[in-house]
Formats: C-alpha cells, sequence, structure tokens
C-alpha cells in the first residue's frame, strides 16, 4: 500500500495572514508540520499543497516538496485532490493523508496509527482523543466526535454530545466517553475524488463542519483513538503563547 501525505497551505486567513511561514522557535510552522510528517513510517511521500509563491518557494528552500495549487478551492480536501493529480494521480497512491499545516508538533505515531485502519476497505479514516476535562468538554471551538462499538463515527458537532440524561452536566464525564476530533484524515483515493466533487450539505452549513458532508452522503468515517493532544495555530495569540511555551 502506497500512502500520500498531504499538508494544504493557504496564505490567506482572516485570523491569521500568512499563518505558514511564521516563526516558531527558529523554524515556520510549515517546516515544522512537514519534518514531523517525514517521521512516519507509514508515509511513502509528504507534500505541501499550497495557493502562494512565498510558501512554495520556502519549502523548496528547506528542501521540501511542495505544488501549487488553485487559489478557490474551498476547503483543504479539495487542494488535496488536486495535488494528488500532480503527485501521480490514484494509480500511484492508494491513500492520502490529509495533515493539518497549523499543528506544528503532529504526532508522526497519530499519523501511524491513523494509518493501520486503512485495509482498502475503509472509505475515510481520522482520529480521536478521549475528553477528560471540563473546560474542554462545553467549549464549541473543541468539535466533538460520537463513536459506534466498531469506532465508526456517527457524528460530529460542536456541541457536547451525547447528552447524558438524569445527570448534572458537571458530572457528564462519570457517566460516559467523550472524544475530540483531532484534524487528520485518510482518504482512499477514489473517495477523495469522489468527495471532492459534492455539494455542500445542511448539516455541513448548520455546523461548518465539511465531515458532515462526507457523513451525510453516507460515506463512513472511522476513528483510531489516540493520547496526543494536537496543538494548533489559529491566530496570532496561539502563536505568542506556543513561542512562549519553548522558552
Amino acid at each position: 500500500m502506497k500512502i500520500l501525505g498531504i499538508i494544504p497551505a493557504r496564505f490567506a486567513s482572516s485570523r491569521f495572514p500568512g499563518k505558514p511561514l511564521a516563526d516558531i522557535g527558529g523554524k515556520s510552522m510549515i517546516q515544522r508540520v512537514y519534518e514531523q510528517a517525514l517521521k512516519a513510517k507509514s508515509l511513502n511521500k509528504v507534500v505541501v499543497a499550497t495557493d502562494d509563491a512565498r510558501i512554495l518557494e520556502h519549502v523548496i528552500s528547506f528542501g521540501g516538496e511542495a505544488y501549487m495549487t488553485a487559489q478557490n478551492h474551498p476547503s483543504g480536501t479539495d487542494r488535496c485532490f488536486e495535488a494528488l493529480q500532480k503527485a501521480g494521480g490514484g494509480s500511484k497512491f492508494d491513500y492520502i493523508i490529509n495533515i493539518q499545516g497549523d499543528e506544528p508538533y503532529i504526532d508522526p505515531e497519530t499519523i501511524d496509527q491513523m494509518a493501520k485502519l486503512l485495509d482498502f476497505k475503509t472509505e475515510i479514516a481520522t482520529a480521536v482523543k478521549k475528553i477528560t476535562d471540563y473546560e474542554t468538554l462545553f467549549d464549541p471551538n473543541v468539535v466533538k466526535a460520537v463513536l459506534t462499538m466498531r469506532k465508526q463515527c456517527l457524528y460530529f458537532s460542536r456541541q457536547t454530545v451525547p447528552y447524558v440524561r438524569g445527570f448534572e452536566p458537571e458530572t457528564w464525564l462519570d457517566h460516559a466517553d467523550f472524544y475530540k476530533h483531532i484534524g487528520l484524515y485518510a482518504y482512499r483515493n477514489d473517495v477523495l475524488e469522489q468527495i471532492s466533487h459534492l455539494p455542500p450539505s445542511p448539516l455541513e452549513n448548520t455546523e461548518k463542519l465539511e465531515q458532515l458532508r462526507w457523513l451525510g452522503y453516507g460515506y463512513k468515517i472511522y476513528a483510531t483513538i489516540t493520547n496526543y493532544e494536537s496543538i494548533g495555530v489559529d491566530t496570532p495569540e496561539d502563536l505568542e503563547k506556543l513561542n512562549k511555551s519553548l522558552l
């Protein structure tokens, strides 16, 4: 099995323009993500998919591989599909793993752990982490995943789900398992092509979660449970906190 790791990296961002080039302890964010991805044993190739020449040139300057992709892609998934075509298409890679470009310390072992779910039958895979504190549980910025006993994803929500009937919310962690969604995705090559052509769905538009489009159209998403705590950088304030933690 051959797996292509793709890191989508846009320059424009309403909350943090130029984020992929932001400095973190002497290296750019995109370089740190790229170098972490290279440590994953399951990936046969790692590339950056960008819409900006500055990011492209920077990745090439530190020895990485990057492809220029269109500026009008509505999501990282669509950008991944174009990058797949530039990398040789589905005939060359069986699965594609979409690696978030704003997690500079992404865990290579989590990538490898998720790759173990890929058996040609799996359409889409992702990762989740068990929630152990109430601040995370009730934070609408933290996406929660509801799983079946076989670790198939039933639903994703910014709301706290499932609802624990008969108990006060401050005791819910004692009575049910809750999972935080980690933004990694693996797609089978034919499924990536299919979902990149799907129109948005009502659930996706309601929660602003792309993965609800795939569930809404009947695709199956399986999850691996990891102990990795993701550290995302969405704003300049997040970057400042991260850099202070490195001192």
